[in-house]
């Protein structure tokens, strides 16, 4: 199994592992492995976390737009002394896709060799756009030899899948896919074959909403945890984004691994 993951990195038009009907229908709860991604304005107890053995490890904001995320550097040495795994991710802003792909580098330079990501919150507005974002992939390829996982929601999804192919920069990445639900839709496979890592819960359907503004968006959220909410990380709080991996614990360490240096 380890082979196959090493060539979903390089062999973007090959055949890959289809998406299984286990994994779609709320994985979390068949000890599929589960990665936080935080940022500092979490709240993380990383003893408490790793009493959790199907925590594995976290995707960690390290850059938004141009500016460091204050607790990457730190979590990565907690991580370490935990025994966690430990990767990063870039949310995007609008303009200056090189500069923002070669300033996220220059923040984790010490971490190279871990997994990387894109975060595309949403499509327009001041996100980074789809075109600058396949500069931003193109720049991380050329400065590394390796691709970032891309981090979108249905939204953006659909909108990659109505104008991009399977020569797009979007489909040499894995895809991690956020939809808050128990179970996952039928997803095109026009640009991915499958989901690789599916953020499945955090405070849209962990924390309850008390008060929207006119365009429906959440100004005031309850404290405390939904009662629906699908899982709960130990040492975190009700904002936690959780995700859970496409595969064994082992195919989730070889697809760590396919980030190592030669």
């Amino acid at each position: 199994m380890k082979n196959i993951f090493l060539c979903l990195l390089v062999c973007v038009f090959g055949k890959v592992q289809a998406q299984t009907a286990t994994f779609n229908d709320q994985p979390w709860l068949q000890n599929f492995p589960i990665i936080i991604d935080p940022y500092d304005g979490n709240d993380l107890d990383f003893p408490k976390i790793k009493t959790n053995m199907q925590v594995v490890g976290l995707l960690h904001r390290a850059s938004i737009g141009m500016r460091a995320d204050e607790k990457y550097l730190e979590r990565s040495v907690l991580s370490n002394e935990n025994k966690l795994k430990y990767a990063s991710y870039h949310l995007g802003r609008k303009g200056n896709p090189v500069g923002q792909a070669d300033f996220y580098l220059d923040i984790i330079k010490n971490n190279l060799n871990e997994p990387m990501a894109l975060d595309i919150e949403e499509i327009g507005g001041n996100n980074i756009s789809l075109a600058d974002a396949e500069i931003f992939i193109r720049r991380i390829h050329e400065k590394t030899g390796k691709y970032p996982l891309l981090y979108i929601n249905n939204a953006v999804f659909n909108a990659i899948n109505a104008k991009y192919g399977r020569d797009s920069e979007f489909a040499k990445c894995r895809l991690w896919y956020a939809r808050f639900l128990k179970k996952l839709p039928t997803l095109s496979t026009k640009v991915w074959d499958k989901v690789t890592i599916w953020q499945f819960a955090c405070e849209i359907n962990c924390n309850p909403c008390l008060i929207e503004d006119t365009k429906g968006h959440c100004i005031k959220r309850a404290n405390r945890y939904d009662a629906n909410c699908p899982y709960k990380v130990t040492g975190t709080d009700f904002n936690m984004d959780v995700n859970v991996f496409n595969g064994s614990i082992d195919e989730l360490l070889a697809f760590w691994n396919t980030y190592q240096n030669p």
